[in-house]
């Protein structure tokens, strides 16, 4: 089993939900819209998985979300991190419990880039993805 050092575990924000599956991942949709982000694009690994004949029981989708505005701003900044967009927020289940959670945007392009213009982008759409997460849940 993998254990998580503290570094790693302050890297992510995780939240447990008593929704079904299906609920989180449908309200996880609608929060998004609600806070000015673009759902780009919906990855089912779990069905992926299964489809692929791979014994997989947990639920897990993966939702792309972008700002059209701090994507261009950061892209303009430096455009080697258009690898680290768009964000990607989770709702998923692990040992029959509902999760949704994200890598901090902001400590992810700290470990990319130094400039004080992005660290307020990320920060910023930390902020706004964590809010997100917590309206899903």
């Amino acid at each position: 089993m993998f254990t998580l050092t503290p570094k790693q575990v302050f890297m992510y924000y995780i939240v447990e939900t008593t929704k079904p599956f299906e609920q989180a991942a449908t309200d996880l949709e609608l929060a998004v819209k609600h806070h000015g982000f673009g759902v780009l694009h919906i990855h089912d690994l779990g069905a992926t998985l299964r489809g692929k004949g791979i014994e997989f029981e947990a639920q897990c989708k993966v939702f792309e979300v972008c700002n059209p505005q701090q994507a261009a701003a950061v892209m303009a900044t430096d455009m080697r991190l258009n690898m680290a967009l768009p964000c990607r927020i989770s709702v998923f289940t692990e040992k029959g419990t509902t999760k949704i959670g994200l890598i901090k945007p902001a400590q992810m392009l700290a470990a990319l880039s130094q400039d004080p213009e992005l660290t307020r982008i990320a920060e910023e759409v930390e902020e706004r993805t964590i809010q997100m997460v917590d309206e899903a849940k």
